[in-house]
C-alpha cells in the first residue's frame, strides 16, 4: 500500500513537471496533440478529427444537386479499384462525367453526405478566395506585396514577398513541412491555439518568388492577408463567395485555431463530402462560370492551372498539375489521399476521399494511388 501511494505521488509530480516544462518551452500545444490524436491511436491527423477542434459553420444556400448521368452506376468498379479502395481505406469514390454523377460509391460507414477532413484540398479554396479578392478590388493583383497587409513581413527579403508567391508556394520562408514530427512547425500549427503568432514568427530565408517549395505556412499567411484585405473572416468569405453560389447541398465546417483567436486553419480542415468538394473542380473546369454567372475571373483560373516555374511543372497557384499519357489533369490534393481530379478536355471529375494514400507517400510528390484512381476510372468509362 505504501509503495502504491509512493507511485501515485511520483506520477502526479512527474506529470505536473512535464506539463510545466511544456509551458515553459512553449510546446504546450503537444497537450492538445496527445489528447486529440495520439491517445486515440493515430500518429497524424485523421478524417474525422474535426470533431475534436473548434470549428466555424459555413451555411449552404439553395442546393443544386448534381444530376445523375443516364448511365449512372451502370458499371461496377474494376477489380483493381475495389482492391485499392479496401487496402487504402477509401470512404468515397465518385466519377462525374459531363457535369452529371456517372458513378458513386461509399465505404466504411460513410455516405454521400458524410463529412470528412479536406486536409490540404483547402489550399485550393484559399487560392480561389485570393482570386475573388483580386476580382473585387480588395487586392490589386498577384504581385502586391504581403507587406501591404502584414507589417511583420516588411523587412529585408520578406519585403519582396508577394501574395502570388504565397499562392504558388514560393515564399522563401523557413517553414518545415513535416507531418509526423511532434516538434515540427507543421504540427505546432495544427494544434496551437494562436496560429497568427506561429506564422508571424516565420523568417524569409530565401529570395521569394524564385522556386516552388511546398509549405502549408504559405497558405496560412495568404489567409491572413485575405482577411486583412477584405475585412471578412475566411469562413464568411467562403460562404458568400463560393459555398452558397455553387449550390452546395450541405453546410460545412472550417476548423479554427481557437474560439478566442478565431483564425481558420487555412492550409487544411474543411469538413465536407465528395460531391460538394467537387464543385470547386467544376468551377475551375468552366473557368469561373457557374449557372450563367462569372464567380471567378477566367484569366486568374487560366494562370492558376499552369505551372509558375518551369522546373516545377507539378504546381500552379493553389492547384496541383499532372500529365498522364496524353491527358492533362489539375487537382486538389489533401493529406491521406483526398483528391478532386479534373480533366477539362474530357469533362471528367474524379473524387476520392479516404484514410490512407499509397505507401510511397512523400511531401510534394505524386503518389501511385493518383494514377490508379485515374486509370481505373477511365477503364470503367471505356467499358460503358
Amino acid at each position: 500500500m505504501k509503495f502504491l501511494k509512493s507511485l501515485i505521488k511520483f506520477l502526479i509530480v512527474f506529470f505536473a513537471l512535464t506539463i510545466a516544462i511544456l509551458y515553459i518551452t512553449d510546446t504546450d500545444y503537444l497537450i492538445k496533440a496527445v489528447r486529440t490524436i495520439y491517445l486515440k491511436g493515430h500518429s497524424t491527423a485523421y478524417l474525422e478529427d474535426y470533431k475534436e477542434f473548434d470549428n466555424q459553420p459555413i451555411e449552404a444556400g439553395s442546393a443544386q444537386p448534381w444530376p445523375n448521368h443516364t448511365n449512372y452506376n451502370s458499371v461496377e468498379a474494376t477489380e483493381k479499384l475495389q482492391k485499392v479502395n479496401k487496402d487504402w481505406g477509401t470512404i468515397a469514390y465518385v466519377i462525374i462525367k459531363n457535369d452529371s454523377i456517372w458513378f458513386e460509391s461509399y465505404y466504411d460507414g460513410f455516405d454521400e453526405n458524410s463529412r470528412s477532413n479536406s486536409f490540404s484540398m483547402a489550399k485550393s479554396y484559399v487560392s480561389a478566395l485570393l482570386g475573388k479578392a483580386i476580382m473585387q478590388g480588395h487586392i490589386k493583383n498577384l504581385d502586391q506585396p504581403v507587406c501591404d497587409f502584414l507589417p511583420e513581413f516588411c523587412e529585408d527579403k520578406a519585403s519582396k514577398m508577394t501574395v502570388g508567391d504565397l499562392s504558388s508556394m514560393a515564399s522563401g520562408t523557413n517553414w518545415d513541412e513535416a507531418y509526423y514530427s511532434p516538434l515540427s512547425i507543421t504540427t505546432r500549427a495544427y494544434f496551437d491555439d494562436d496560429l497568427a503568432k506561429v506564422i508571424n514568427g516565420l523568417e524569409v530565408v530565401d529570395e521569394p518568388g524564385q522556386r516552388f517549395k511546398y509549405a502549408s505556412g504559405d497558405t496560412q499567411m495568404l489567409a491572413m492577408v485575405i482577411e486583412k484585405a477584405t475585412g471578412k473572416k475566411m469562413y464568411d468569405y467562403l460562404e458568400e463567395s463560393f459555398w452558397k453560389p455553387l449550390g452546395s447541398e450541405n453546410a460545412t465546417l472550417w476548423q479554427v485555431d481557437s474560439e478566442s483567436h478565431d483564425l481558420v486553419k487555412a492550409y487544411c480542415c474543411i469538413a465536407s463530402n465528395a460531391k460538394d468538394f467537387a464543385r470547386m473542380g467544376k468551377l475551375y473546369k468552366d473557368y469561373g462560370q457557374w449557372d450563367g454567372e462569372q464567380l471567378l475571373d477566367s484569366t486568374f483560373i487560366a494562370t492558376s492551372i499552369k505551372p509558375r516555374f518551369p522546373d516545377s511543372p507539378e504546381y500552379g497557384y493553389g492547384w496541383w498539375l499532372d500529365r498522364q499519357g496524353d491527358k492533362d489533369f489539375f487537382m486538389m490534393r489533401g493529406h491521406l489521399g483526398q483528391y478532386v481530379i479534373v480533366e477539362p478536355n474530357d469533362n471528367i471529375i474524379i473524387v476520392r476521399l479516404g484514410h490512407h494514400k499509397s505507401p510511397d507517400e512523400g511531401v510534394g510528390a505524386f503518389t501511385k494511388d493518383i494514377s490508379v484512381y485515374i486509370e481505373e476510372a477511365y477503364k470503367m468509362l471505356e467499358n460503358n
